[in-house]
């Protein structure tokens, strides 16, 4: 089973939370395993796709997520904080271990 830790950044941008980690199923995307594990995230469109809340910066591990698909790079290019392994979360499916960082916790 793959292992995903989500860090959080805190409100004032003074470093991270504290990681919170999981187990999930491969083919799980990075929200489902977040909400199904209490961890705090935003979704404002419900995970379709619609929005940038559920934005995160894969750590480690961009290697085990399916690539991102066409809907998903368009939502990610009007990101100003937008780094080289930003992705959605609710696009982001899982096959192996990845670390990410929560960027609107």
């Amino acid at each position: 089973m793959p292992k995903v830790k989500f860090v959080p950044v805190t409100d004032l941008g003074a470093g991270p939370g504290n990681p919170v980690e999981c187990e999930a199923s491969a083919g799980e995307s990075l929200l489902d395993i977040a909400l199904s594990h209490g961890v705090d995230i935003e979704h404002a469109c419900g995970g379709f796709c619609a929005c940038t809340t559920c934005h995160c910066e894969v750590l480690e591990g961009t290697q085990n997520l399916l690539p991102p698909e066409e809907d998903e790079l368009e939502r990610l290019e009007t990101l100003s904080d937008r780094t080289p392994t930003s992705r959605l979360s609710c696009q982001s499916k899982v096959q192996g271990d990845v670390t990410v960082r929560l960027m609107n916790s």
